[in-house]
């Protein structure tokens, strides 16, 4: 298909100018109700560990301090924060929400980094079980997938490297987390991220005890599921001023549905030095290795005819005369995943009014996506060539053998980001730098499987255990290894007037990314080098009308390429055909978004309420593809997308020990292109984008009187598209979570020792959670110039069932 784009430069010079004109004369009128004429109850009296829970934010330069009555738990809940820690203030410029201890340490010890921003406004979590185990997972933010979303911990980038996405069961575990941010419409200037259309998720570890102790949590529930969790803090290390602390957990559960179970081992630490003048530096990190099962994704007729069961599941036994001859055996998808994330951030000055900003980072991983395939022990090909002779396998059946298709990816990287902040007047001028270097392989390979289901070495990494040629090099369905260099330029002015009640943010980001890639496949692609580069300009305006009311504007740029499964060949072993072809002169995706919101803070009240709008060039659709039997990421290019619509969020201090929370969002997202499909163009002009639900909702209560406490949620996300010609869709959905529990105070060395129970998916909905593989039509559809464009089916998540999780845990 040809798009008939504007320039990039003309259409940002056009649509910056209406921007800053609109900027200048917009006017917000929304009105508050007050929140009763009620106190705010007094928590009880504790006999220990009682403390005041206090505030400081730094708001150009004036320092604000509020402070509640409130108590420390062992896990870190005060039971004072407003909406239960769904909520807090904000002064960016921007869309931003938050979750915060007292509502992470109320969730199910498993639950994932998506699971946690479930119930923030635009945040619609797909999920394939419901203990936060599996990592076929995705979120979309305001419609946009999460391979548009930039994943940031403490100044580190965690997104694939390869496919942009994120894979929150890797990140951290939830009794470390401080803080989770979600910036729903676009990333910091000096954030590490290129992908962030759909905004950016920062995660913030917990700050190391100042003195020595420990936490522990132990969980067993439903599906066998059991997890362990032990923290060490060190407290202060001698007199150097340095603390830390070190954590371990182990978890395993058997699938929801289906054969198999999911295993991990996990460890998060960090070590930190602060003194005057907010200077620190820490070193932190984290190293996770799981071995996940796989659930199948499902078609609109298959889900009507088998539900959660049936052949939507893999087979319990190897059986190499059923209809699949033995590839739907659960062992043959079984994936594993090791990774290691090491980041030292720093915040220096160097003088009393310039400060440094740093934060150097390595990261490694190695993983396998397998599935069962099945081979010829004759007439096969290795990328283009065919190969002569023949190869012997264990379980060949005239000919043919059921194998296990290995899809093995290898990568690592380096880089560091830095920054000066310089004060002069009523300015704070940013100048920084991003270096990004990253070295990613990815293979094909095959296994053998023996007549027991049997296939050796699931990282699938070493060459005895794979399918070899006669010759003796290893059988290929894909091989290449790409170097990708990021090199980022920004500048920004921070600037304060009319007595620090209006704000400006003017900055400008020059991104360049270089790819060099090489497919070591026989074929007529070797290379596969680009470079591109984008400006990125941004604005953003905010006014404090008097101390509870609060009024902003933004305009950002962003801009993202295609994944590196875009750019190689890729062959059918058994026929030489081209599965994938390679394509270096893909364009970008290029959006540019602007938001106008309001904010209402006060001691009892925090709302807001955003207005935001989208336009997009060459939108990059996530999708999923099969790949000789591994189910692999990928992008499609859907031309044109305008989306806009209207995000709130309100949360309400305790009252009586309840503390309400609600949110939601309208969307309307629509095509503004034809879909080219072969020689046609399918008529998808106007036609709703697809993962961009119109309405979504979420209700949050929470009761916290130090020793009893619970938190209930409902979410409710409204029907969404899977095809580009709306032709199929998946229907609204209704989930809810609901956790108790009783906190003691002291018992002998222990400290507040906890008991909690967690019930997720209480209704045992069974439904459709989202997208998995979007087509162009489900149905037969006439194409523009008259053409039979055939349909094809879209692919869905089931989402996780019922489940309860008990816990108990202590701090000594």
């Amino acid at each position: 298909m040809t798009y008939h784009y504007d320039n990039g430069s003309e259409l940002l010079f056009r649509r910056w100018r209406r921007l800053i004109s609109s900027a200048t004369s917009f006017v917000v009128g929304i009105t508050t109700t007050a929140y009763g004429q009620a106190a705010v109850a007094q928590l009880p009296k504790m006999t220990d560990s009682k403390t005041t829970a206090t505030n400081i934010e730094k708001n150009d330069g004036d320092i604000i301090v509020t402070s509640r009555s409130g108590f420390q738990t062992a896990n870190g809940v005060s039971g004072v924060e407003i909406g239960g820690g769904l909520i807090q203030k904000e002064t960016a410029p921007k869309s931003v929400s938050h979750v915060s201890t007292d509502f992470i340490q109320k969730q199910a010890p498993s639950a994932n980094a998506f699971d946690l921003v479930a119930l923030l406004p635009g945040a619609n979590v797909t999920a394939s079980d419901p203990l936060g185990f599996s990592t076929q997972t995705n979120i979309t933010v305001r419609g946009l997938s999460g391979d548009a979303i930039g994943y940031v911990l403490e100044g580190m980038p965690l997104n694939d490297v390869a496919y942009y996405t994120g894979y929150p069961t890797q990140f951290a575990d939830s009794e470390n987390y401080q803080q989770i941010s979600l910036a729903q419409g676009s990333a910091d200037l000096n954030s590490p991220v290129l992908n962030a259309a759909g905004g950016v998720m920062n995660l913030t570890f917990r700050k190391p005890a100042a003195k020595m102790g420990g936490y522990a949590d132990f969980s067993y529930g439903s599906y066998n599921t059991n997890r362990q969790f032990v923290r060490l803090d060190t407290g202060e290390i001698g007199h150097s001023g340095v603390m830390g602390f070190v954590s371990y957990s182990h978890a395993r559960t058997d699938n929801w549905r289906g054969p198999g179970y999911d295993e991990k081992q996990h460890v998060d630490f960090k070590l930190l030095k602060e003194w005057d003048n907010d200077n620190h530096v820490s070193l932190l990190g984290t190293w996770n290795k799981g071995i996940t099962s796989y659930y199948p994704q499902v078609d609109k007729q298959s889900w009507q005819a088998y539900g959660i069961s049936g052949s939507n599941n893999l087979n319990g036994r190897f059986n190499l005369n059923n209809d699949a001859a033995g590839t739907d055996y659960w062992r043959l998808y079984r994936a594993p995943e090791e990774i290691f994330y090491l980041a030292a951030p720093a915040k220096i000055s160097l003088s009393n009014k310039v400060k440094l900003n740093i934060t150097p980072y390595v990261q490694w991983d190695r993983g396998n996506v397998p599935a069962g395939s099945t081979l010829s022990e004759t007439g096969l090909w290795n990328g283009t060539d065919p190969v002569t002779g023949s190869i012997t396998l264990p379980n060949a059946q005239e000919g043919n053998a059921t194998v296990r298709s290995n899809y093995t990816q290898k990568s690592s990287r380096a880089g560091i980001n830095t920054s000066i902040e310089w004060k002069i007047k009523n300015h704070d001028f940013t100048f920084g730098y991003w270096y990004d270097y990253s070295s990613d392989k990815e293979q094909n390979t095959f296994t053998p499987v023996s007549e027991t289901g049997y296939a050796p070495n699931i990282w699938a990494d070493h060459r005895q255990t794979i399918i070899n040629l006669p010759e003796g090099s290893p059988l290929l369905g894909a091989d290449n290894r790409t170097h990708t260099y990021v090199n980022a330029l920004y500048a920004g002015d921070h600037i304060t007037l009319l007595h620090k009640k209006l704000t400006l943010d003017i900055g400008f980001k020059e991104a360049i990314m270089t790819r060099h890639g090489y497919n070591y496949l026989p074929g007529p692609q070797h290379k596969a080098n680009f470079t591109t580069s984008e400006p990125l300009p941004r604005l953003g305006i905010r006014y404090q009308i008097n101390p509870e009311n609060q009024v902003f504007f933004s305009a950002s740029t962003n801009f993202r390429t295609a994944d590196e499964t875009a750019l190689y060949n890729s062959y059918d072993p058994t026929s030489g055909d081209l599965l994938v072809t390679g394509n270096k002169n893909l364009k970008n995706e290029y959006s540019i978004s602007e938001e106008l919101g309001y904010r209402y803070t006060s001691n009892r009240i925090i709302g807001s309420l955003t207005l935001f709008n989208y336009n997009f060039s060459n939108r990059q659709i996530q999708t999923v593809i099969v790949q000789n039997g591994s189910h692999i990421q990928s992008t499609i290019n859907a031309g044109n997308q305008v989306s806009r619509g209207i995000d709130v969020e309100i949360g309400l201090s305790p009252w009586h020990h309840l503390s309400p929370y609600l949110s939601g969002e309208y969307l309307s997202a629509h095509q503004t292109d034809n879909l080219a499909v072969g020689d046609d163009f399918l008529l998808t002009k106007g036609k709703k984008a697809i993962r961009s639900p119109n309405f979504q909702g979420s209700i949050g209560i929470t009761y916290d009187d130090h020793h009893f406490f619970g938190m209930a949620s409902m979410k409710y996300t409204g029907s969404q598209y899977s095809s580009f010609l709306n032709d199929e869709r998946i229907p609204a959905y209704v989930t809810g979570n609901l956790a108790i529990g009783y906190r003691f105070t002291q018992e002998a060395f222990l400290k507040h020792p906890e008991l909690r129970l967690n019930f997720i998916n209480i209704g045992n909905n069974h439904y459709l959670s989202g997208v998995a593989t979007p087509t162009a039509n489900a149905q037969d559809s006439i194409g523009k110039n008259g053409t039979v464009i055939s349909g094809s089916a879209p692919q869905y998540y089931i989402g996780g069932g019922f489940a309860v999780l008990f816990s108990v845990s202590s701090a000594f």
